[in-house]
Order: C-alpha cells, then sequence, then structure tokens
C-alpha cells in the first residue's frame, strides 16, 4: 500500500487561524479489509465551514478532532477495490480529508459516490455540481422560494456558493444582485456569472454606505436574501428587506475567529414579517439529487461556469485555505493533488 502525505489539526486557532495550527506527516496506508475502497485524491475541496469546525465549541457538527486529518471533501479515482460497486478507475466524490489516499467503506451510506465526467468536469463536483451548489439551490428554492420578478441577494457573490445561487435564481426569473470585495470580482460577477448588479463591500464598508448602494441596486427593495457573511451586510440588508421577505441564513463568515456578531436591529424581523432560517445542508441528503440534477444541466447548457482557484500540492492547503478566509480566492478553492 503507498505511503500517504496528510495534514493533520495541530492545535486550536486562539482568534484568527494561522498556518502553525496545521501540520504536514506522512502515514503509512492500511491494507483494505472486506467492503472498503482505496482513493487516490486528484483535488480536495477547501470551504469556510471548515474553520468553525476548528473551534473547540458546540455547534451544528462535532469539532475538528486535534492531530487527526483535516475533514473535506475530495473527488479522485478508485486505486484498490474490496467492494463490489466500485472497481479500480472509477472517479469518486466523498469525503477523504486533507490527504492523498483515504480508505473508505464503501456500505457507508453517502461516503463515497461515483461520478461521470463526460459533460461536467470532475473538479465541478467539489463545487457547482457538489455541496456548494446543493447549499445555493436548497436555500434558493426551499427558504426563498422565489416568484419570477422578484429580487434577490446573495453575499460572498463570486465564491462557490454565490455563483451557483445566480445561476439557479436567473433560471427562474429573478433579478440578481450580489454583494463581493474588490472590482475585479464584481465585474467577473455582472460579465461572467449573469448577475444583474455587484456591490464592493469594500468600498462601502459600513452600514449606511452599503444600505445605500443596495437601495439603488435594488429599487424595488429585496424580496430574498441568500446569507454567508453576517455582521455590518446582514444589518444594511435588513434596511432594505420587504415585508415577508425571506432569509436563508448559510454561514457567518465574519465570526468564525470566535467574536460575537450582534444584529443593530432585529426589530426589522418583526416589522417586516421576515422569515430568516438557518440550515445545514447534509441534513436534507434525500433532496441533493434534484438538486445536482439541475445544477448539471445548468452547467451542461452554460448557464453556470464558475472560475476555481487551484492551489497545487498538500503543502499549499493551509495557506489557501486561510488566504479563502480572507476572500483571496476567485471562485471555488481547490488543492490539485495529482
Amino acid at each position: 500500500m503507498p505511503r500517504n502525505l496528510q495534514v493533520l489539526l495541530d492545535n486550536r486557532p486562539q482568534g484568527e487561524a494561522v498556518a502553525s495550527n496545521f501540520r504536514l506527516v506522512e502515514a503509512d496506508t492500511p491494507a483494505l479489509a472486506d467492503g472498503q475502497v482505496l482513493v487516490r485524491h486528484h483535488y480536495l475541496s477547501l470551504d469556510p465551514y471548515m474553520r468553525g469546525r476548528m473551534n473547540d465549541a458546540k455547534s451544528y457538527a462535532a469539532p475538528q478532532p486535534l492531530g487527526e486529518v483535516m475533514q473535506g471533501g475530495t473527488v479522485g479515482v478508485v486505486e484498490q477495490s474490496r467492494h463490489p460497486r466500485f472497481q479500480p478507475g472509477d472517479q469518486v466524490v466523498g469525503m477523504g480529508g486533507w490527504q492523498h489516499y483515504s480508505v473508505v467503506d464503501g456500505n457507508a451510506p453517502g461516503m463515497l459516490r461515483k461520478v461521470d465526467t463526460t459533460h461536467v468536469p470532475l473538479s465541478y463536483y467539489l463545487g457547482a455540481v457538489g455541496m456548494p451548489g446543493v447549499t445555493a439551490w436548497y436555500g434558493l428554492d426551499r427558504i426563498i422560494a422565489p416568484k419570477q420578478g422578484e429580487t434577490v441577494v446573495v453575499s460572498a457573490a463570486t465564491g462557490a456558493v454565490g455563483s451557483a445561487f445566480a445561476a439557479l435564481a436567473k433560471a427562474r426569473g429573478c433579478r440578481v444582485v450580489g454583494i463581493a470585495g474588490g472590482p475585479e470580482k464584481c465585474a467577473y460577477a455582472q460579465e461572467e456569472l449573469g448577475f444583474d448588479a455587484c456591490i464592493d463591500y469594500r468600498v462601502h464598508a459600513d452600514v449606511k454606505s452599503m444600505a445605500t448602494a443596495l437601495k439603488a441596486a435594488c429599487p424595488d427593495g429585496i424580496d430574498g436574501y441568500f446569507e454567508n457573511v453576517g455582521g455590518f451586510i446582514l444589518d444594511a440588508v435588513l434596511l432594505r428587506m420587504n415585508a415577508f421577505g425571506r432569509i436563508a441564513l448559510c454561514g457567518m463568515i465574519a465570526g468564525y475567529d470566535g467574536q460575537p456578531l450582534p444584529m443593530a436591529n432585529p426589530a426589522l424581523i418583526l416589522v417586516n414579517r421576515l422569515k430568516l432560517q438557518g440550515f445545514i445542508v447534509s441534513e436534507h441528503m434525500e433532496l441533493w439529487p434534484a438538486a445536482l440534477a439541475e445544477l448539471s444541466g445548468l452547467v451542461q447548457q452554460g448557464q453556470l461556469h464558475p472560475r476555481e482557484s487551484v492551489a497545487l500540492g498538500l503543502a499549499a492547503a493551509p495557506e489557501a485555505f486561510l488566504g479563502l478566509l480572507k476572500g483571496k480566492n476567485f471562485g471555488k478553492q481547490l488543492v490539485k493533488l495529482i
């Protein structure tokens, strides 16, 4: 069995995450038992939710264990198999973590899935046609549930979730407004992703300025909002929400360093009779096939063509992850391993 390079969580962050929280090691790969599959990872996924799991705090999922491989999504190829459903050469998506190889129980529900790369690139199964895409689909379809002609807004607009959200919302006949950092990302949002408008939060860096920009971009108000960030951006959006608006709360990246994120005017939720619902996409696995089918169709039709930021080699994963948390990535952040 091959030797395996791995990235472990060595210690927990004290405030902002740093590269020394991680440790690169080499380990033996265990021999396969009956029912197990050996997967060689080609790409691993870096996602903002991983930062929250680095903390030893109560959350919707258990903290990332210290001294163990950082957990996360992977795509790759089956190299060896002792399971009848998987054969060497099968292309698969799973949760192999930050390492070159993983040994997977082929019978474990949802842990390994074969994918077809005839029309969808393998890496897209970690982004547009993977967990981030399904996240966008669920928040839009099941919480915001927009009607044709309504205005919807998404923060972190040019990331993996935001880019899928734009394609899905445009397919439903919505006016789609993004919030992103920097003129290059805002231009990409409008010129390539199909956003009707995009607001640069670096220019509009407080509640008053952001609310003014949202008023200009959303002249009919905001009917639905997909929240990835929190902080002053959420406060500004609340000022522009229409009565009976819906907010899908997916992430609060502004608070991942452990600081609380108070809301400036929560009474607006009552005044405008808003629905604000948090969700975890892994709790809705029964809906993934429908979501993935629509997302795959959008890719094949050319309506969803997100960019990818690709770091090379496992050793680059920690710095790429820290850059993701600071918005340095352009589109889905991946690490290429082969």
